[in-house]
């Protein structure tokens, strides 16, 4: 990838300052963490660094596989500390470029301009993208009265775009046969910050939908009406208080809190379930598009494949290629490497997500065994 100079404007200058209190910042702790070791407590397949501080934040797609890596990790790695924000990926990319943090977490790679600003920051490199943890971006739906819906691309975008309003509407009906559908007006909820959730769901509509979403494939929603919340919880939140509401957000959250979500008409012979699996056929036939140490994924929106949900993102950990802090690299190495490892990847499925496939994995983690 060849990044161009760039004139740095206001970039990151509002970058959710509130959290810096509240994280442990790359630079403090400075006692100077060892190489790694195995564990000898918890799990013995995780290698433990001895000693350090890791902080963290961003996309709020991974916190629940992130609270899991770090419950895991610092069990059996007792002189690590971890800490991750969920502030979402806008601010993970922010806190990151401001020195803030060790990594951050983003449902989006970064951006040539977010590329050259690094360097800011890694003395002598750039950042790299490093893909973690997939899954789908859920669609879920609080309609009383309504326990099954069918959606297709079109429809999920004129719903978000405030063009259907109803929920018998001629369009929603024709998707539906023989379920009863209120005459409840929508709300569709969206993310007020931004969001790496937002981005891929802006993706997927722009490339499958596109007569009907001229929208760019960015974090910041642009579409017209709707009600905003804060993070993916927020928006279930307010999807919970309100009947006839819609809105997207990962699945993980859909389990944990029992809402009920939209199947996909993506043109395959059924309807598309959202799952960990139905991602991970997705999520497989992605192609690698970074170069070098960078290791960025790309899918295909419009597949029709059966079985396969089209809504998918994958959460990268963004990292120095070089430049971190020598008290901080043996730990964020060690917490990496077990995030991409067998064993890190293979209770994901069990909370919602989906795994990484295994060659990419592996590249992760051959990638983060270079980290200087």
């Amino acid at each position: 990838m060849q990044h161009r100079p760039i004139h740095r404007q206001r970039l990151y200058g509002v970058a959710a300052a509130t959290v810096v209190g509240a994280l442990c910042l790359t630079a403090c702790g400075r006692g100077g963490a060892s190489d790694a070791r195995p564990s000898e407590t918890h799990n013995s397949r995780i290698d433990c660094a001895e000693t350090g501080k890791i902080a963290g934040s961003g996309s709020t797609a991974q916190q629940n596989a992130m609270k899991h890596w770090m419950r895991e990790y610092e069990s059996a790695c007792p002189g690590v500390q971890i800490r991750y924000a969920p502030i979402g990926s806008g601010g993970g990319v922010a806190q990151f470029l401001r020195g803030a943090t060790a990594f951050g977490g983003t449902d989006t790679p970064l951006s040539e301009e977010e590329f050259e600003y690094s360097r800011d920051v890694c003395p002598g490199s750039t950042a790299i993208d490093l893909p973690m943890v997939g899954g789908p971006v859920a669609i879920g739906y609080n309609i009383d009265g309504v326990d099954s819906l069918v959606l297709d691309a079109s429809t999920v975008a004129r719903i978000f775009d405030s063009e259907i309003t109803r929920w018998n509407d001629p369009e929603i009906q024709r998707l539906n046969p023989g379920v009863r559908l209120p005459a409840t007006e929508i709300t569709a909820v969206h993310r007020s910050d931004d969001s790496g959730t937002t981005q891929n769901l802006n993706a997927y509509l722009a490339e499958a939908a596109p007569k009907d979403w001229p929208y760019e494939k960015a974090k910041a929603w642009q579409a017209k009406g709707g009600h905003s919340a804060a993070g993916s919880d927020g928006v279930v939140s307010t999807m919970f208080a309100t009947d006839g509401s819609i809105g997207y957000f990962e699945l993980s959250f859909a389990e944990a809190e029992g809402l009920s979500t939209v199947r996909l008409d993506t043109g395959a012979p059924e309807p598309v379930v959202v799952s960990a699996q139905t991602a991970s056929a997705g999520i497989a036939a992605a192609e690698v598009s970074g170069d070098g140490n960078d290791v960025t994924l790309k899918f295909d929106y419009r597949t029709k494949a059966p079985g396969a949900y089209p809504i998918v993102l994958v959460t990268y950990e963004i990292v120095c290629a070089a430049g971190t802090p020598s008290d901080v690299l043996p730990a964020l190495r060690s917490f990496l490497t077990y995030t991409a490892s067998e064993e890190g990847q293979k209770d994901l499925a069990r909370i919602h997500y989906a795994p990484l496939p295994p060659n990419v994995a592996a590249r992760v983690r051959q990638v983060v065994s270079t980290l200087s």
